[in-house]
């Protein structure tokens, strides 16, 4: 009949508009997750960079503690071997 045909087109143009909606929901939620991908890939290689350059002041900080350990007089000194350092002890390691 024609007031079946008239729900029939009713049903569909309602279907038709959900899932247009449905598709524009799973749109944005992409764009979102999109967004979010691609910020925490720019925090990752600025992260990255970070990690590099402290990695390098490590290495090059070891380097200037082994040279000064080479040169240090309180490193040598006997006083490193005593349980309870004295103020006396430090004294006589120092250069005068």
């Amino acid at each position: 009949s024609h007031e079946e045909d008239d729900r029939k087109v009713r049903r569909r143009e309602k279907n038709r508009v959900a899932a247009q909606r449905s598709r524009k929901k799973q749109t944005q939620k992409a764009d979102k997750l999109h967004e979010e991908y691609e910020s925490l890939e720019q925090e990752n290689t600025s992260l990255k960079r970070e990690i590099g350059k402290l990695t390098d002041e490590m290495k090059h900080l070891s380097e200037m503690l082994k040279d000064h350990e080479k040169i240090c007089p309180l490193l040598h000194c006997t006083m490193n071997f005593v349980a309870i350092p004295r103020p006396d002890a430090l004294a006589n390691c120092l250069p005068r």
